[in-house]
């Protein structure tokens, strides 16, 4: 009986069994050609991510005079910057420019999106106005960054037409040199970073959703708050990470833009490493890393962006 019924199998079936004992038994085991295939890129971020990284943590406790480094172990560093008062106030500061930064990226990179993705129906216009989008993007951030300068200035575009319009008496000191022109030029530079992890992620709303939702009597907020936002979670996020980290590394916005008037910890890591002090640099550096980790376990939390990847 079991001749007969082994008479009955498939040519195929046994044909594919034999094929994946041979390819075991002549090749290495599916474990090992997997680690195989990813060992060129585990090179490539061990030798330029993690390699430098654990540079950075090393010399940070090196120790420092006025004129040499020398190979150390010192917490020295580490505990002049956290019982430093100026740390605090730098450390502030960029989480202040971080945050108003993020939020007001996020406001114009969600509208942005919005448009684009659920009401430009063609595909072309699209295409057309979001690489509009991305002109300004085609040029160096010095560039754009700069350009800001003659028109905030006193007698710059911005403070002439108010004063021909009769809006004001006298130019605006503010524009310049300011928080505000500080956190302009972050939104003119970052903004495009919320506008597009979003955007992919509202392209792949089913607008039978949409539909849905609209038959069954919900309004166009309720739409958006109920099914638009949690489903655009993913790319909100994604932009959220890109902004946060980008503001809080940035160290040449804050120079030119606020006169040399402000710092950020960028700008902390660029004076020390101008005055030769790379170990204090170092550990300036690590504290950034660590505070950026944990901002981006935060953002973590709320949602899971291995869907979106």
């Amino acid at each position: 009986m079991t001749d007969q019924t082994h008479l009955f199998i498939p040519a195929e079936k046994t044909d594919k069994k034999l094929s994946r004992g041979t390819r075991r038994q002549k090749g290495l085991p599916d474990a090992a050609s997997g680690w195989l295939l990813s060992l060129p890129l585990a090179l490539v971020l061990l030798f330029f991510l993690v390699l430098p990284i654990a540079m950075i943590v090393v010399v940070s406790f090196w120790g420092a005079t006025e004129f040499s480094i020398y190979p150390a172990f010192l917490f020295d560093n580490y505990e002049f910057l956290l019982t430093s008062p100026v740390t605090y106030q730098v450390f502030l500061n960029t989480v202040k420019y971080a945050l108003i930064t993020w939020a007001i990226t996020l406001v114009l990179g969600f509208t942005v999106a919005y448009f684009l993705a659920l009401h430009v129906r063609s595909l072309t216009w699209q295409i057309v106005l979001f690489l509009l989008c991305t002109i300004p993007f085609w040029t160096s951030n010095i560039i754009r960054m700069i350009s800001w300068i003659p028109f905030l200035g006193r007698n710059g575009i911005a403070n002439s037409t108010l004063i021909s319009m009769g809006v004001i008496d006298e130019p605006l000191e503010w524009l310049l040199f300011s928080d505000f022109s500080v956190i302009l030029t972050f939104v003119h530079l970052y903004t495009l970073f919320m506008v597009v992890p979003i955007f992919n992620t509202m392209m792949r709303i089913d607008k039978s959703l949409l539909e849905a939702a609209y038959d069954n009597g919900a309004s166009g907020f309720q739409t958006l708050t109920n099914v638009i936002i949690p489903l655009t979670k993913p790319g909100i996020m994604i932009g959220s990470i890109f902004v946060v980290t980008l503001v809080m590394g940035d160290f040449i916005t804050v120079r030119f833009m606020s006169g040399s008037q402000k710092a950020n910890v960028g700008r902390l890591i660029s004076n020390d490493i101008a005055l030769l002090q790379y170990p204090s640099a170092a550990a300036t550096a690590v504290i950034l890393l660590v505070t950026v980790i944990l901002v981006i376990a935060i953002l973590l939390r709320f949602v899971d962006i291995r869907k979106e990847l």
